[in-house]
C-alpha cells in the first residue's frame, strides 16, 4: 500500500496516478509493493529528522528509511518541498519533474541502487530518467 502524508500546505494533484506510477517502478525492477509512506514536509521538518536519526546537521531533499524484505519494497520516504523547489530552479527543471526524480530516487534505493560512487551515481541518474519517462498523466 502506498500512502501520501502532508506536513505542509501541499498535495499531489491525483494520488492514484502517482500510486500507479510508483507501483510500475517497483514492478519494473522485479519487486512487489509493500507498505510505502511518502511524507511531504519542509526543510525544518526534514532537518530535525536528519539530526535525530542520522546525526547529520545538513539540509537535504530526501531521507528514506528502508524496510524492504524479500523483494517486497517498504519504507518511509520524507521529502522536503523546499529543497525540491530549490533544486528545480538550480537544475533548470520543472517542479513536477524534480519531484518525480526525488520520489523515484527513494524507491530506487529500496530496489538496491546506491549513489556513493561516481559510477553508482551515474547509474542512479539514468534509472531516475528511465522511471520519470514511465509517468503518465491523462490530459
Amino acid at each position: 500500500m502506498i500512502t501520501f502524508n502532508y506536513e505542509i500546505d501541499f498535495s499531489l494533484s491525483d494520488e492514484e496516478v502517482y500510486e500507479n506510477w510508483i507501483e510500475s517502478i517497483i514492478n519494473s525492477e522485479g519487486f512487489t509493493v509493500g507498505d510505502i509512506n511518502y511524507i511531504f514536509c519542509n526543510d525544518e521538518y526534514l532537518h530535525e529528522i536528519n539530526l535525530k536519526y542520522l546525526d547529520h546537521d545538513t539540509l537535504t531533499d530526501i531521507i528514506s528509511f528502508d524496510y524492504t524484505e524479500n523483494q517486497t519494497v517498504s519504507g518511509d520516504i520524507f521529502i522536503s518541498l523546499d529543497r525540491v523547489k530549490e533544486n528545480a530552479d538550480e537544475f533548470n527543471q520543472s517542479l513536477d519533474t524534480e519531484l518525480l526524480r526525488v520520489m523515484s530516487h527513494g524507491i530506487l534505493h529500496y530496489c538496491g541502487y546506491k549513489d556513493n560512487t561516481d559510477a553508482e551515481e551515474a547509474l542512479m541518474r539514468s534509472k531516475e530518467e528511465e522511471k520519470i519517462k514511465m509517468f503518465h498523466v491523462e490530459q
